[in-house]
């Protein structure tokens, strides 16, 4: 399979510089993703990308901007305080206890992806994890995890805290009565990750309406997993929405 598929370019940059504006490309690329499938919900959501050369820092959408709108230069630059220090609009608070702390307890993770998807959302309210009964769902076959609280919005990090830890090592958590939160080794994967993880509440939710869904067995779903949630496979599955939002929205580039 390595030699049709391209590799993830984690070395492949001559400086931070490069590093950190093709975190940011990819970053304003997810949002405008995310704007046309439909997971924005006013002012709700976000997405993070560690710094390349800070990584107590981490760039994220500026608050109440609408998904569709934002573009490479509209990012802005948080520490680990919650002070924007570069751009010049204010930081969703619930971006930053949510995204601080996974990226402060998860030093693999370069992304963390956050919406109120509808399927998302709606699949969460049953305080359950999902079931491998596709092969696209056997990406999170033991390999996401539920946060079985609700205590409003998350505006302190004593809650992120909590957030981040009932994450664990795992690329997904279900927050429940809340929606969805994906992570990933690039922004590509943290990004795909969440929009096949949509997708995979939306098919569940209709097949259990249905009628009862028949379960990929154990040791299938473990190899499935394998093969289809992967960080490598997570990423290469990005590069074709980002070649196409970019061929149909170029500023975003900007």
């Amino acid at each position: 399979m390595s030699e049709i598929m391209p590799l993830p370019p984690t070395m492949a940059f001559d400086s931070p510089e490069d590093e950190r504006l093709h975190r940011k490309q990819r970053l304003a690329a997810a949002f405008r993703l995310f704007s046309k499938f439909g997971f924005d919900e006013g002012v709700a959501g976000h997405i993070t990308a560690r710094d390349p050369e800070k990584p107590d820092h981490f760039w994220v959408n500026p608050f109440g901007m609408h998904f569709g709108h934002i573009s490479v230069s509209d990012l802005l630059l948080v520490n680990h305080e919650g002070t924007v220090v570069e751009g010049d609009r204010a930081v969703n608070v619930a971006a930053f206890a949510i995204h601080s702390q996974v990226h402060a307890v998860r030093p693999d993770v370069v992304a963390a992806a956050h919406a109120h998807s509808i399927y998302g959302k709606s699949w969460s309210s049953l305080g359950r994890l999902l079931d491998p009964i596709t092969q696209d769902v056997c990406a999170f076959y033991d390999d996401h995890a539920l946060f079985d609280d609700y205590t409003g919005v998350v505006i302190d990090t004593e809650e992120g805290k909590r957030i981040a830890h009932a994450l664990e090592d795992n690329k997904a958590a279900i927050l429940r009565n809340h929606g969805l939160l994906t992570v990933g080794h690039s922004v590509d994967e943290a990004a795909w990750w969440f929009i096949t993880m949509e997708r995979s509440c939306q098919a569940q939710l209709l097949a259990e309406a249905a009628g009862t869904p028949v379960l990929i067995d154990p040791e299938m779903a473990r190899l499935t997993s394998g093969q289809v949630g992967s960080h490598m496979a997570g990423w290469f599955s990005f590069q074709p929405l980002f070649d196409r939002i970019v061929q149909e929205q170029p500023d975003l580039l900007d």
